[in-house]
């Protein structure tokens, strides 16, 4: 089994990457320089030695689970609004809609009228978001959810700065050059559920878990359990989807649009998807699975140009200034 899980990530193309040596300080370019290079080929990055205690993320996980198994009628004391620009509280399955289109109304729908995502989700942000205020379950109900989950959310949050340290040191900029933009943080932890469904129907697209899509904020960071399934499009091939397997010990670290966009197209954000994991299974259903993705953005207020370094005469600017909040708000309401 670790055998495949080797061959599956070096199909894959992503490279796993020990943060140790940046965290002490000990080789801290070597590690930026090869971050920034599987960023910028293929999007994503396996962290190992990333600053998480595990004991947190299995305490993360295991809250989820219990979350999920409530009846619904408890996690809908929770529920998310109609709208998409308000990404807070619980989700069930069959409400939200992954669309990669933004400024094509017809595509939209064209892919929202797709296989239905089975997935159910509850997302948080910092408690005084005034933006998108959370949507927690009456007190009482599910004692000592809140404050784990924002215990959890600033824990990522620590993780998230460092990682933007790495990125403007492989840009050869300050290292605090994203840190002046992150400093809300308007981010969203998201604890994410996909039910057992049938295999053939995922096989088939009757169903979809996360149709193929790609992440609009600065950078994402993606726990994942055991289970598998993700998968992330070759960069040399479109349309060809690579798996992802989870590799233990480590979280998926992968570029935003808003990133993309940022950096002038130097760092790339790679579509993505999550369908059935490889193998087969006897008896036809493929397992449930887990996931925790911590979604960070530039501060809404914030009106970012292309970084220096990233475009010159010879390769000019792609995209014209744009605040954060104009950007990402144009992509949750499409969502919903």
């Amino acid at each position: 089994m670790q055998m495949d899980v080797e061959n599956l990530v070096a199909d894959s193309g992503i490279a796993i990457i020990d943060f140790a040596p940046f965290l002490d300080a000990s080789n801290k370019q070597d590690v930026a320089d090869r971050m920034l290079a599987s960023f910028k080929d293929i999007g994503f990055i396996y962290l190992i030695n990333h600053g998480i205690p595990p004991e947190r993320i299995a305490q993360m996980f295991s809250l989820s689970r219990t979350f999920f198994a409530q009846p619904l009628e408890v996690k809908m004391l929770a529920p998310h609004p109609p709208s998409g620009t308000h990404h807070r509280g619980y989700s069930p399955p069959g409400q939200e809609k992954v669309v990669q289109h933004l400024y094509d109304p017809d595509a939209i729908a064209e892919q929202r009228a797709q296989a239905p995502d089975v997935k159910e989700s509850f997302e948080c942000g910092r408690e005084n978001d005034q933006v998108m205020p959370n949507i927690w379950l009456p007190e009482g109900v599910l004692p000592g959810f809140k404050e784990t989950c924002l215990d959890f959310f600033w824990l990522c949050h620590e993780i998230e700065l460092n990682i933007l340290r790495a990125l403007a040191l492989g840009l050869h900029l300050p290292e605090d050059y994203f840190l002046k933009s992150h400093t809300a943080p308007d981010n969203q932890l998201r604890l994410l559920h996909y039910p057992s469904v049938p295999t053939e129907a995922l096989q088939t697209e009757k169903i979809a878990r996360i149709g193929q899509h790609s992440d609009f904020g600065s950078i994402t960071l993606l726990l994942q359990d055991d289970v598998g399934g993700l998968e992330v499009e070759d960069p040399h091939v479109a349309g060809v989807f690579r798996p992802a397997p989870p590799v233990p010990g480590a979280i998926a670290v992968n570029a935003g649009d808003f990133m993309m966009r940022w950096s002038n197209d130097t760092i790339r954000s790679t579509i993505h998807r999550v369908r059935a994991p490889p193998g087969t299974h006897a008896d036809g259903m493929t397992p449930e699975r887990y996931s925790i993705p911590y979604f960070c953005s530039a501060d809404f207020n914030t009106v970012v140009d292309c970084i220096p370094g990233t475009w010159d005469e010879e390769r000019p600017k792609k995209y014209e200034p744009i605040s954060a909040q104009e950007y990402i708000m144009k992509r949750l309401a499409a969502s919903y």
